[in-house]
């Protein structure tokens, strides 16, 4: 068996609804995990958009939510998840508006492709303050057993 990634709230490739946008409640959605390898040691989780700001001329990747040492087994994140809701010993980091937690679409132009990506680690990270995106990748490195990642789009009402 393979890590598979899903939601209640859309499907692999499919629109992600208004409410998990900035457009709406800007929750997060329900994600479930299955398939974690019985040797990884923890998972991650990084959501963000190769397309920022515009799609057709791409400069940044716009870091939504971070998330490490979940455990390293099946789990689920429920729809709205804050922090009393992340399994134990799960550790945030920071996001792109500098701060941790959920931040939902919010595409200045065009439709953007927002990936939510898991990873099976070979070992349990240590305590790496609140780091970026950036930083938990390079933690990250050499220790990735498998990974797997469900895709959605959202254009803002009007663009």
């Amino acid at each position: 068996m393979s890590l598979t990634v899903s939601s209640t709230a859309f499907s692999n490739q499919g629109s992600i609804p208004a409410q998990y946008t900035c457009e709406g409640k800007n929750v997060s959605p329900q994600l479930s995990w299955g398939g974690v390898p019985a040797h990884a040691k923890s998972v991650a989780l990084i959501v963000d958009d190769p397309d920022a700001p515009d799609p057709a001329a791409p400069r940044t990747i716009w870091t939504h939510w971070v998330l490490y040492n979940l455990p390293a087994k099946d789990g689920t994140l429920p729809e709205a998840a804050m922090t009393s809701d992340l399994p134990p010993g799960t550790l945030e980091g920071i996001n792109d508006w500098k701060r941790t937690g959920y931040g939902g679409p919010c595409p200045p132009i065009g439709k953007h492709r927002y990936y939510f990506r898991f990873f099976a680690l070979d070992i349990l990270l240590p305590d790496l303050g609140r780091p970026t995106r950036a930083t938990l990748l390079a933690s990250m490195e050499g220790h990735v057993v498998t990974s797997c990642e469900l895709m959605g789009t959202y254009q803002k009402r009007g663009s």
